[in-house]
């Protein structure tokens, strides 16, 4: 597993937040999702066999929103 954290562009609104997590935890390989609002940033568990950071990242900006950063380190 990998901690992966995004920083996220384009969140106006509390309802963005719901959005991001369910977009986020749609994704296979994903656990412990947590969207910061206020920080801007999305943070999860990633299995690497099943998903990437980047599937993750496409997930989110097919919603409109953007990903600007993105760090990841073994968990």
């Amino acid at each position: 597993m990998e901690k992966v954290m995004m920083k996220l562009g384009g969140l106006t609104c509390p309802s963005c937040l719901t959005k991001i997590q369910k977009s986020v935890e749609a994704v296979n390989g994903t656990a412990d999702v947590k969207v910061l609002f206020n920080a801007g940033k999305v943070k999860f568990n990633l299995d690497a066999t099943v998903a990437t950071p980047t599937v993750v990242q496409q997930s989110i900006e097919k919603m409109g929103y953007t990903v600007q950063e993105i760090k990841t380190k073994e968990a």
